[in-house]
């Protein structure tokens, strides 16, 4: 694929955290030598148990934390160096995130036309009547009405919250969008709601998206490429019907394995498979790394394992 397609480049990031004092002092490797791309146009899911690193890596992506290595490339541009005017300026203008909390990430005393408006008012723009207008026009993108822009957000369910805040990153027209698990929040039948909303809007205006979530059907549903993490690391990276048709990884089996089925006769009767990391692995002689099995399917292994890995794709 040519490097200009790329709009998002993560080479070896890794974010950890310090914890504690003197003796109790701990450093958590939150994201662990994570490196993927993001092409222009596709949704690049990353999936994982809680706790495995991807909020955290997409909070680094957009500069909520300073990566305490690695490298963050946006459209060629380094965004992981030092936080100058001009670099906040250049995510602001181009990355927006919605956030997994609906609740939490509104602010309860601004209305619904505050809210979204608020990133044009930050990027200068001062007319009132053009920021209504275009409120209004988002508004109904995201299928909501004029009356609603002069509530607040307790006013709402917790969908209709979430709509508010895909508008509010959709309204600044970001080449890139980070969605941290946007629907996990939500009743199912508001999953999908939201799903079919984000689809649309892709369509229309032609957005990349790095989609966050744990939801292994989702995922499924709305990526063309995941990425799969366990305990910070990055263990397999392949296009969404190749990663669900032949997962080489066993943590990636694994996490399929908890799928539940919607007939409980077989379900009540599947087998499904762990992950011991301990067992299924021996790292002692040979070191992991991630190699390309085949094309644009990359997984974290071993020189024996990528042996086994290529006769499962033969089989």
């Amino acid at each position: 694929m040519p490097e200009q397609e790329n709009v998002l480049e993560v080479k070896h990031l890794c974010q950890y955290f310090t914890t504690g004092r003197g003796r109790k002092r701990m450093t958590v490797k939150a994201v662990d030598d994570v490196s993927f791309t993001v092409r222009r146009a596709e949704t690049f899911g990353l999936v994982g148990e809680s706790g495995c690193g991807k909020t955290t890596t997409g909070r680094t992506i957009i500069r909520l934390y300073d990566p305490t290595s690695g490298e963050v490339r946006f459209c060629g541009r380094e965004i992981s160096g030092p936080m100058t005017p001009q670099t906040r300026r250049y995510l602001t203008d181009n990355i927006a995130m919605i956030f997994q909390d609906p609740i939490e990430s509104l602010n309860p005393r601004m209305t619904i036309e505050e809210i979204i408006g608020e990133g044009l008012r930050t990027r200068g723009i001062k007319d009132k009547a053009e920021i209504h207008r275009r409120v209004l026009q988002m508004l109904a993108k995201v299928g909501m009405t004029e009356e609603h822009a002069t509530r607040y957000p307790h006013e709402f369910s917790g969908g209709q919250r979430q709509r508010v805040g895909i508008a509010r990153a959709m309204i600044v027209n970001p080449q890139l969008i980070i969605a941290d698990e946007p629907v996990s929040a939500l009743d199912v039948s508001i999953q999908a709601q939201v799903i079919n909303l984000l689809n649309d809007l892709k369509a229309e205006m032609g957005l990349t998206i790095l989609f966050i979530a744990h939801n292994l059907s989702v995922v499924k549903y709305f990526s063309d490429r995941i990425g799969v993490m366990y305990y910070g690391k990055m263990m397999e990276i392949a296009r969404s019907e190749d990663l669900y048709a032949k997962p080489l990884h066993p943590y990636t089996r694994a996490l399929l394995s908890a799928i539940p089925e919607p007939n409980p006769l077989t379900e009540r009767k599947r087998r499904r498979i762990d992950y011991v990391p301990e067992r299924d692995h021996d790292y002692s002689v040979e070191k992991p790394s991630m190699v390309e099995v085949e094309p644009e399917h990359f997984v974290y292994c071993s020189p024996s394992e990528l042996a086994a890995c290529k006769a499962m794709l033969r089989g």
